[in-house]
């Protein structure tokens, strides 16, 4: 599964955020680090409703950059 993981860059780490795993979020010190943190994080929480037989929602959130003029 692909899901949508969302990164924010704080004054000195970095967070991540999915928007389909309401919950499932991650910090670290770098961009990589936070990356391999969401993705564990992923895996364990989507082991966590397996576990408690809870359906493991379908990735439905999408991201896009978007330019516009700030003057």
């Amino acid at each position: 599964m692909r899901y949508t993981v969302i990164l924010e860059k704080g004054p000195t780490s970095w967070g991540a955020y999915v928007p389909d795993l309401p919950g499932c979020v991650a910090a670290g010190e770098t961009r990589e680090e936070v990356l391999e943190l969401i993705r564990q994080a992923i895996e364990f929480h989507l082991e966590g409703l397996r576990q408690e037989g809870l359906p493991v929602p379908e990735p439905h959130s999408y991201g896009e950059v978007v330019e516009v003029d700030a003057a």
